[in-house]
């Protein structure tokens, strides 16, 4: 942390003429902490900097500089071993990102940029079908498939540390020099799985920066092996985050397009799906309701044309049921309420959210209560609601808790409503 940050915090704390006892108070932080944080002694954490921002009123000066400060500067693309770099320093944990939401999203397209200038196309297959693999190579991609059903059914939380250590493994095992290609090209390919459910984890916790950087590191492993496939995929969760933000659903679409474009014309029916599906939700943040349908026909289209042979086997979620799901997700946010329910309860005859995907069921059901609500019906909006909030029950997910938390919120103002007041209480 700069000498030069330090001293603006003490400057602007004397001359506010607060007592150091008062401010300390005001800010919720001890006064020996933050007199240490202050000459040096103690890191200065980004709470800390927003407590300084709101009791100072600052405008959120000092958090911006502390969060800027703490982001680490990644090895240029076009150096020879950054990728490795990159992962090595990701996974002994010497990397740690304090983006902002906005900020990381702002980064997640400047990386999808990187990649598709950086990746060599054909070179990789999924998975590397075919190619005979040491038992390390199998076992870790085996524990990276069952951590996608774990995240499916219980949350992000134990799958960030779990798909953390394998990354770590992963990485080991390229810098033993024991592997060459294609055994070495699998690994690599490992890895941006591997970073990929990292960042996806850590977006579901509510830590975009950290997420951010995950998903670069993927997007690095992808390209030194040529796994496109691996890539796309990692660009269309990445694409997820940057929609979530407010403002970032442009740079979205760009990054989505930027997938497209590495694999039109030789991507399966079912990837086709997953990635219209996507860029309608995208579009759907813009207000573009001829281009969200557009895509959303395109998605079912493609998800008609049944399975393929070379189906990447991380797609087993793509079905009919999560994209009509996502059409109800879109329809609300373009303000129809009534096609996001026809569109949910659609998604939901064929959906097995309670067993299979809880986590994203939650946030669809309080989505479709949301939709209730638009629509006058508090009962069904409550029993909705409830619906929800035992999926999300025993599942670790700072979105979906979010989500749930948004619907509490706008149905406050008719917490005189006995059964709306009784599930604002936890009932």
């Amino acid at each position: 942390m700069p000498d030069q940050l330090r001293d603006d915090l003490r400057t602007a704390r004397r001359a506010s003429g607060l007592a150091w006892a008062d401010f300390a108070r005001a800010t919720g932080f001890g006064q020996a902490y933050l007199r240490n944080v202050e000459n040096g002694n103690r890191r200065l954490t980004d709470q800390v900097a927003a407590a300084y921002d709101r009791v100072l009123q600052t405008g959120g000066r000092f958090a911006r500089d502390a969060v800027d400060d703490a982001v680490p500067v990644a090895a240029p693309w076009s150096q020879d071993g950054a990728a490795l770099a990159v992962l090595t320093d990701l996974a002994s944990g010497r990397r740690v990102d304090r983006r902002t939401l906005l900020t990381a999203g702002v980064a997640l397209s400047v990386s999808a940029a990187n990649w598709a200038a950086a990746v060599r196309p054909g070179l990789g297959k999924p998975g590397f079908a075919g190619v005979d693999a040491p038992a390390l190579l199998a076992g870790l991609e085996g524990r990276l498939d069952h951590l996608r059903r774990v995240d499916d059914e219980l949350g992000s939380g134990e799958v960030f540390h779990a798909a953390r250590s394998d990354l770590a493994l992963a990485v080991a095992a390229i810098k033993s020099g024991r592997f060459t290609s294609p055994h070495l090209d699998r690994l690599y390919a490992i890895t941006t799985e591997a970073a990929r459910q990292v960042a996806w984890a850590a977006f579901d916790q509510g830590r975009p920066g950290v997420a951010q950087s995950y998903f670069d590191a993927s997007l690095r492993a992808s390209a030194e092996c040529g796994d496109v496939t691996g890539g796309v995929y990692t660009l269309s969760f990445a694409a997820v985050q940057c929609y979530s933000t407010p403002g970032l659903a442009r740079r979205a679409i760009d990054v989505l397009d930027t997938a497209r474009a590495q694999v039109r014309g030789r991507c399966t029916p079912r990837m086709e799906a997953m990635l219209a599906a996507r860029t309608a939700r995208a579009l759907s943040k813009t207000g573009d309701r001829v281009g969200t349908a557009h895509q959303l026909h395109l998605a079912r289209t493609a998800l008609d044309k049944g399975p393929h042979d070379d189906d990447p086997a991380v797609l087993y979620w793509v079905t009919e049921g999560e994209i009509e799901m996502i059409a109800g997700s879109s329809a609300l946010e373009l303000g129809d309420p009534k096609e996001a329910l026809r569109r949910f309860d659609a998604g939901m005859a064929t959906y097995r959210g309670d067993e299979q995907y809880p986590r994203s069921h939650a946030i669809y059901l309080a989505r479709a209560a949301e939709a209730h609500l638009a629509e006058g019906d508090l009962d069904a909006a409550v029993a909705t609601g409830r619906h929800a909030a035992a999926c999300l029950g025993g599942v670790d997910s700072a979105r979906s808790a979010s989500q749930l938390k948004g619907l509490r919120g706008k149905l406050l103002p008719h917490a005189r409503y006995r059964p709306v007041a009784e599930f604002l209480q936890g009932g």
